[in-house]
């Protein structure tokens, strides 16, 4: 993670250098405008993801056992107890979002609940709050924000050169080049920094609950009902991918640039970790 942030940095310190230099600040000054949409987002993140999954609080009167299993989790990972909603979906999945640990949501869908045993769901709620205690969303967002920049860039970097003006077409289309690059780096860059963070929540989950293997189980289960789900309800959830504990499989070009390893590599490191849990038990 450390190394992957590093790259991004370096790449992201001389793209604002080379967009300073080239394009000037009244075209600087528009970016960051529309960056600040990205901001926007960031804030009323929790809203916006439970918005797109349909999914809707629930009160401890509707779900007693879930609300008790998130305060419980919650108090052993040493995070406020988040929102708790509930997605009305056949797919098996999971997600925490919210700007901060004080502003953050759990949401299962009722596929999951319906699929997974106790210890199990208590494995993927875990991950999701490992999530919140390390701030993945606000880590993500930031790593991702000059990434949109250069996107703006390679849409709309021909209007900021001053549109039909020729002397000013050759440095807009060395920028849009260029913006075109940086994107294409921090896109892989940011994806491979969202897997290494999804495998320190594995490790965070494993250790709030002490079971690595309930989450290991549970991983295999949801992999597993994820190919008796229709084809037409996995592609309408797929842009929610990077929230899920799961991602919802999409095709060659996806699995290329997931936002999540492996689900066999995820297994693999579980069980390493429950050997390690196994030899430091009292016998």
């Amino acid at each position: 993670m450390a190394l992957t942030g590093g790259l991004l940095f370096v790449v992201y310190l001389l793209f604002a250098i080379f967009i300073v230099r080239v394009l000037g600040g009244g075209p600087l000054f528009t970016l960051l405008l529309l960056g600040g949409f990205s901001l926007i987002q960031y804030f009323y993140s929790d809203t916006l993801a439970l918005r797109s999954m349909g999914a809707r609080e629930v009160s401890e009167t509707d779900y007693p056992a879930l609300h008790g299993t998130v305060t419980r989790l919650s108090q052993q990972a040493d995070v406020p107890k988040p929102t708790v909603a509930v997605a009305d979906n056949a797919v098996p999945n999971a997600f925490a979002t919210g700007r901060n640990q004080r502003n953050a949501a759990v949401c299962v869908t009722t596929g999951l609940l319906e699929s997974l045993e106790g210890n199990e769901l208590e494995g993927v709620l875990a991950h999701e709050l490992a999530h919140i205690k390390h701030r993945d969303v606000a880590v993500m967002t930031i790593a991702s924000f000059f990434s949109t920049i250069a996107f703006m860039v390679v849409r709309w970097g021909w209007w900021f050169g001053g549109g039909h003006n020729t002397d000013d077409a050759p440095p807009v289309w060395v920028a849009i080049v260029v913006s075109m690059l940086v994107w294409v780096i921090s896109f892989f860059l940011t994806r491979a920094l969202s897997r290494y963070r999804e495998f320190a929540a594995d490790r965070g989950a494993a250790a709030i609950t002490g079971r690595p293997a309930a989450l290991a189980s549970a991983l295999m289960k949801i992999s597993g009902r994820m190919d008796d789900v229709p084809e037409d309800d996995l592609r309408e959830q797929a842009e929610m991918n990077a929230f899920f504990i799961v991602p919802i499989r999409t095709g060659v070009i996806a699995r290329l640039a997931r936002t999540h390893p492996p689900t066999e590599k995820r297994l693999e490191r579980l069980r390493r970790l429950e050997r390690e849990t196994e030899t430091v038990r009292p016998t």
